[in-house]
């Protein structure tokens, strides 16, 4: 099967509908919509929430740009590609709950052309979700991963399934604190790069991915949505959030690639969380709730 962008262009347009249509049914309040245009080339259309009645910011982004060369954050794992034209095209998502009971979510998923108009360009899909809570529920992890795993299954059977959680444990890691930033979920870049997967597999692990977001994240902001919480949650949720900040803007390569190849900065740092704080040299008091993310969630495990 040959390569078809206007099928992957399509689908991720019709995701992103989808998941705002899902979601503004469970808010009750509509999505922003804006549509921007690349000066490199491309665009892309944002759809933020914000101040809503149970999400504090969340947005659902598609963008498809082109260029001349690759970014450095995309050339810098294939340096062969260095200065290759690209073609690139995605749906990004972060939804921040006010409730600290209900955790951060975050998924994406892309196509990538590096040579695009070559006679022999090369291609890949990624994407991927994973949670951040702040006060986890066991049933809610298990939740999240059991889904994780059923959108892998089809596409290489429980090894995939296994590679993709480690890939993703590995990838939202905070090197500098030695912490993760959650729970995981899935993670995987470069899938058809090295030929060995056709576009057929490839575009269909992506879309199972996308398609697995809303049963993955909606049941649990449907049980949490009316825990009562007070000051004390929401203090360790905005310092929490704080880690969520280091990761975007040190580590994540989708903020990167946006930002060095002229994305739209307001649509890209939409997933930033809108109240954070940063303490001096703290720690939870041993025993306690906040304790308990560190001890139990935050090492990686086989949730699923």
């Amino acid at each position: 099967m040959s390569i078809d962008t206007q099928a992957v262009k399509a689908y991720l347009l019709n995701l992103q509908r989808a998941i705002v249509e899902r979601f503004e049914a469970f808010d009750g309040k509509p999505f922003h919509e804006d549509a921007w245009e690349r000066p490199g080339g491309g665009g892309g259309i944002s759809r933020v929430i914000e101040e809503g009645n149970f999400f504090e910011r969340g947005g659902v982004n598609f963008s498809h740009v082109f260029g001349k060369a690759l970014p450095p954050s995309a050339s810098a794992h294939r340096p062969d590609l260095a200065g290759k034209g690209f073609e690139a095209m995605g749906v990004s998502l972060v939804f921040h709950p006010r409730n600290p009971y209900c955790p951060t979510v975050h998924m994406n998923v892309r196509f990538f052309i590096a040579g695009a108009g070559e006679d022999n360009p090369v291609w890949w899909c990624g994407g991927g979700m994973d949670l951040t809570p702040y006060y986890p529920f066991e049933e809610d992890v298990r939740h999240f991963h059991a889904t994780c795993r059923d959108a892998v299954l089809p596409f290489g059977g429980r090894p995939e399934y296994e590679r993709l959680k480690r890939w993703c444990d590995d990838y939202f890691f905070l090197k500098h604190r030695n912490e993760a930033r959650g729970v995981g979920g899935l993670f995987f870049d470069d899938l058809g790069a090295d030929g060995t997967r056709d576009f057929e597999h490839c575009f269909g692990l992506m879309r199972s991915v996308g398609d697995a977001f809303v049963p993955a994240y909606l049941p649990i902001a449907e049980r949490r949505r009316d825990t009562q919480y007070g000051e004390r949650e929401r203090d360790f949720q905005a310092y929490r959030r704080g880690r969520y900040v280091e990761f975007n803007l040190v580590f994540d390569r989708g903020t990167l690639f946006g930002l060095q190849s002229g994305g739209r900065t307001e649509s890209i740092l939409m997933s930033l969380p809108p109240i954070v704080k940063w303490r001096y040299d703290w720690a939870p008091a041993a025993g306690s709730a906040e304790a308990r993310l560190y001890s139990d969630f935050l090492t990686p495990r086989d949730w699923a």
